[in-house]
């Protein structure tokens, strides 16, 4: 069995006696969104506006000494791949449905309050599909080791995470949504 990584941590295909196998991959309806957005733009604006630079570097003569031209189909293939990911992401996409979670127990979605026990510093993430992440809007991807750590553990409950940089004790202060 050979794995070939396309998003990393987030997605990947593996090839079984010549068969495709997807991951399905949890989202929200506003990641999922994202997604098809992202794709809309790649089919109706990029893929056109690649097109039209292979249809430009062709006209200007000897395609073998062209680098535009071998540049921009480089483009289109890289484009096409990733098109034909995303069209694989969306297909095998399955929404969560926020209605059966709670806040009981950390779990994706959840936003959860944790302060770090060594420097008392506290912090509030959002735990999300890796596709959402972003730390800027403490939106921590499913697959860090901190938010890994933390799924399933209640208020109160103390949460060893081992890091690079050593172990670190956390406190969940809250969970909401």
């Amino acid at each position: 069995m050979e794995r070939v990584p396309i998003l990393s941590g987030f997605f990947f295909v593996m090839l079984l006696n010549n068969k495709i196998m997807s991951k399905v991959s949890y989202m929200t309806k506003e990641g999922l969104q994202k997604l098809k957005d992202e794709y809309a733009t790649m089919v109706s604006v990029d893929r056109p506006a690649i097109s039209q630079q292979i249809g430009e570097a062709r006209d200007k003569g000897d395609l073998s000494e062209n680098a535009e031209y071998d540049a921009a189909k480089e483009a289109q293939g890289l484009l096409e791949m990733k098109i034909s990911q995303l069209e694989e992401i969306i297909r095998n996409v399955r929404l969560i449905d926020e209605s059966k979670l709670d806040t009981e127990k950390v779990q994706i979605l959840n936003k959860v309050k944790i302060q770090n026990l060594a420097n008392k510093k506290t912090m509030e993430y959002t735990i999300v599909a890796e596709s959402e992440a972003d730390l800027k809007s403490n939106k921590l991807s499913i697959n860090t080791p901190i938010a890994s750590a933390l799924l399933g553990h209640k208020v109160g409950d103390i949460v060893e995470v081992k890091v690079p940089a050593g172990l670190l004790k956390f406190e969940i202060i809250e969970i909401s949504f």
